[in-house]
């Protein structure tokens, strides 16, 4: 039963993603239709696949119209990888909200709430620093940071909330929260302290896909699909321990070996979508509660949908941050900042109501 309620919305989501896919790689200073964008999705696949096991590419470049090479550059080495790693950064966070909020019971909880934003700004901005007068300025230096940053950082939290072999729900928030607070600050003496670099850091802060790649879209795809199914192996479990931790437990529920995978699953997710992207608010907070709303409690539905949704979302958020105020760029992070933040006050005032 839970299974035929999931393929309609699963399929509309999905078909709505796509849409927004081929939507967002055509929108930009030179407009492309859809027809236009699949065709050189289609023809940049068929070149990536041919260099992958070592065939001759089907067609020269020079025998191409201009019109046709301008079209393939633009959609499969600019917009599409970009568009692509916003889809798996938007779906890695919404992923950690669903996680999170479930494990926690509490719809405030969001992929940050353990301090990996705040060990993975303090990483990072130490390593721009430290780049411009060590060299260490390459591609992956700062993602490799950030998400070490994050990740230990989530380490940190539990090592420091867990008594015993238990890991109770409250000294691990409490943790994060003192935890992320003091890397908050000591980020804040970096930026303080490094005037040079300090619009870099800002501009990483407040989130940015301005340097998407293929590549990056490769090293994030696994830790995402792997966190998506560590998560949804759990959505069962995650229902029933709505009902308690005692009740769950009575129920045949190990606990704390369900708190233990959903935060390393969400943190992995988290941390993977940070390393890339930057810290983005809101899109772990209010994907989760929109999908709640639309389609009900079940994790078995909320965990695959608020994916989809939370990539659909930060793509729209995309397309409206590079495109807004055109040449320049909005930072992603204040585009679902401005969003998210008045819909989130919204469904508090619809909860106080009724």
């Amino acid at each position: 039963m839970a299974g035929r309620r999931l393929v309609g919305p699963l399929t509309l989501s999905l078909m709505a993603l796509l849409a927004l896919v081929v939507l967002a790689a055509g929108v930009g200073s030179v407009q492309l239709g859809p027809a236009e964008v699949l065709a050189a999705t289609g023809r940049g696949l068929e070149a990536s696949l041919r260099d992958l096991v070592g065939l001759a590419p089907a067609a020269e470049v020079s025998a191409l119209d201009p019109g046709r090479r301008v079209a393939d550059t633009i959609v499969w080495q600019i917009r599409l990888p970009r568009v692509a790693l916003a889809a798996l950064v938007g779906a890695a966070l919404a992923l950690a909200g669903a996680g999170f909020q479930g494990v926690f019971r509490n719809p405030l909880a969001d992929p940050y709430l353990l301090g990996a934003a705040s060990g993975a700004g303090f990483a990072a901005s130490l390593v721009m620093v430290a780049g411009g007068t060590l060299g260490l300025m390459g591609n992956f230096s700062v993602p490799l940071a950030a998400f070490v940053g994050a990740s230990a950082t989530v380490l940190v939290v539990v090592s420091l909330a867990r008594r015993g072999w238990t890991l109770p729900v409250v000294p691990m928030v409490l943790a994060g929260v003192v935890v992320g607070s003091c890397l908050a600050a000591g980020t804040s003496f970096v930026l303080l302290a490094a005037r040079e670099q300090a619009a870099g850091i800002l501009t990483w802060l407040l989130g940015s896909l301005a340097f998407a790649s293929w590549e990056r879209v490769g090293s994030v795809l696994p830790l995402v699909l792997v966190a998506a199914v560590a998560l949804l192996s759990a959505a069962r479990a995650l229902d029933v321990l709505q009902l308690g931790e005692s009740a769950a437990a009575q129920l045949g529920v190990p606990v704390e070996a369900l708190k233990l995978t959903v935060v390393a699953a969400g943190t992995l997710a988290t941390a993977a979508a940070v390393s890339v992207a930057g810290v983005i608010g809101f899109v772990g907070l209010v994907v989760p509660h929109a999908v709640r709303l639309a389609l009900g409690p079940d994790h078995r539905r909320l965990v695959p949908i608020a994916a989809l949704w939370g990539a659909g979302f930060m793509v729209l958020a995309d397309l409206v941050a590079r495109t807004v105020i055109a040449p320049a760029e909005l930072p992603v992070g204040v585009v679902t900042a401005l969003v998210g933040a008045p819909f989130f006050l919204m469904l508090l005032r619809r909860g106080s109501a009724a």
